[in-house]
């Protein structure tokens, strides 16, 4: 693998409902395809992405982050953040990440972005990190609709906006060279996948589009998207680039497999899977 400079870092797990995650399809198919626990959810990773260009370290989402409630806890199955630890073992810290680029202001993706402080304050993680999302995206966050509602943890987002840390995105953007956004809002309002080329390779980190490799094809949309038929004509546009060109694929929610290169058998594609967590060789 050349593509040297692209880490998972994996802020841990939690649990959505099997039903919800795989919308139509029914339940004694991805049954077959994916464990769920007795109260029928299914696990599910929260990764970030780690990546460097020039001199900078650029973070894509911050999952889940520790700003959680024992409601939260309980419902979604969640554990201890672990963001940090990853950010370690990169020999990284906090400080070290210069631009954080959010998915979309959903709490699984933006969670991390903010912490509590020795005083109780609820302050941004990256000190130093500019933090970016689409438009939109941002004012869903700040006026969700009562389906969307249970997504959103204001304490997640606002500081980083009353610190002057935010910047807000216009549709698709080149952020630095190799590193762009395309905004695609199916999955939830000014969605954005981010592409990533290093070494003639690219890497396209997909958010909640294809949040797992079961959700690769195309039928297979989660109940939470915004708007289904939109998520379907932009996945079928994704991933036909990616067959074609051979794009590296990023599962923000894959658990097991968290990122390879697509495989098609006859009408199905799979995913061969690609090792880039934090402290792999690739």
């Amino acid at each position: 693998m050349g593509l040297t400079k692209a880490n998972i870092l994996c802020d841990g797990t939690f649990k959505v409902d099997g039903g919800a995650l795989y919308g139509q399809l029914a339940k004694m198919v991805w049954e077959t395809m994916t464990p769920t626990d007795r109260k029928n959810l299914v696990t599910l990773g929260l990764n970030c992405w780690l990546l460097r260009i020039a001199d900078k370290w650029i973070l894509v989402d911050t999952g889940v982050g520790s700003n959680h409630d024992e409601k939260d806890r309980d419902h979604y199955g969640l554990g201890t953040n672990r963001l940090f630890k990853e950010l370690k073992l990169a020999n990284l810290t906090p400080k070290d990440i210069d631009i954080v680029v959010l998915t979309h202001m959903q709490f699984e993706h933006s969670g991390g972005s903010t912490r509590m402080d020795r005083t109780g304050a609820i302050v941004p993680t990256f000190t130093r990190a500019t933090y970016m999302v689409q438009r939109s995206s941002w004012e869903e966050a700040l006026n969700p609709s009562e389906r969307g509602r249970f997504a959103y943890r204001a304490a997640n987002f606002m500081p980083v906006a009353e610190r002057g840390q935010l910047e807000l995105l216009d549709g698709d953007t080149e952020i630095l060279p190799g590193l762009q956004v395309i905004e695609c809002d199916g999955p939830a309002m000014g969605h954005q996948l981010v592409l990533f080329n290093h070494g003639g390779e690219r890497l396209v980190i997909l958010g909640d589009l294809v949040p797992t490799p079961f959700h690769l094809n195309l039928p297979v949309i989660s109940a939470f998207d915004y708007s289904p038929q939109n998520s379907l004509e932009q996945k079928r546009e994704i991933l036909t680039d990616a067959e074609k060109y051979g794009w590296l694929l990023g599962f923000s929610h894959g658990h097991d497999v968290k990122s390879g290169y697509l495989e098609r058998r006859g009408e199905m594609v799979y995913v061969t899977p690609v090792d880039l967590t934090v402290g792999s060789r690739g």
